[in-house]
């Protein structure tokens, strides 16, 4: 197996007596899209929190491209080739989706949020920003305001804003959160369409998904990891039946 871009090392996190992150290691390989299932409190936003540095672990390594990310705040980590989606879309409702996107550019180039209404201006910020919504199908809608998108397209729009900052991994929090059966349709067309092109760490509950993108799996339980392997392999392991399906041999 090639040398992971992502090697995480016995990361711990604890809140009171609650173990969200209990000694947890995880390879995720350049190209691949990984995704991390289990049941609600195993940790997987949590993990995802530590990695994108919106929350400090207690105990173990991140390594990011061979290089311990540990120190780096969030905005230095999108800069070295991080970018992530939440579980419930964070964007700036009262302006258009280009807007939007465009700040995520500004913000990569690490210029100063206080001239961003310039950056409307700015050709080679709008026109990198309308890529990245062509990317996700939405160049058609750029100067709609988002209020006014509906949920799948706010979506969409909030991985734009991820593609914008031209990230070496995605870390996905539940992409299909809230979607209709055609709308997570979409969803895999598009992520699928990334395989390849960028590394995708991939937190979801939809395993019709799941199975749809994943090169690999793995399954968290009470913040440790059960195992990592093909859909075929997780579907067949009984550790995983019973820690994540609640099923095993009678």
């Amino acid at each position: 197996m090639p040398e992971p871009l992502l090697r995480i090392h016995n990361l711990t996190k604890r809140f009171g007596s609650l173990a969200a992150s209990d000694g947890l290691s995880l390879d995720v390989v350049a190209g691949e899209v990984h995704a991390v299932i289990g049941p609600n409190g195993a940790g997987k936003t949590t993990l995802i929190s530590q990695l994108f540095g919106e929350l400090a672990p207690d105990a173990g390594t991140i390594l990011f491209a061979g290089k311990d990310i540990g120190a780096l705040t969030t905005a230095e980590r999108v800069r070295a080739g991080l970018a992530r989606s939440f579980q419930i879309t964070e964007l700036l409702p009262e302006y258009t989706a280009l807007d939007n996107v465009t700040l995520a550019v500004q913000a990569r180039l690490g210029h100063s949020f206080h001239f961003w209404r310039n950056a409307r201006g700015e050709p080679a910020l709008r026109d990198e920003a309308l890529h990245a919504l062509s990317r996700v199908g939405l160049d058609g809608r750029a100067a709609v305001v988002v209020s006014e998108m509906s949920h799948g397209e706010q979506k969409q729009l909030e991985l734009a804003i991820a593609l914008a900052t031209r990230p070496q991994l995605l870390l996905l929090d539940e992409p299909m959160a809230g979607l209709g059966t055609t709308e997570c349709a979409s969803t895999i067309a598009l992520l699928r369409g990334l395989k390849g092109a960028i590394t995708i760490l991939l937190v979801e509950h939809d395993m019709d998904a799941v199975f749809a993108l994943a090169d690999r799996i793995s399954v968290l339980a009470n913040g440790r990891r059960v195992a990592t392997g093909t859909a075929e392999a997780i579907r067949n392991d009984e550790a995983v039946r019973l820690a994540y399906f609640g099923e095993g041999d009678a």
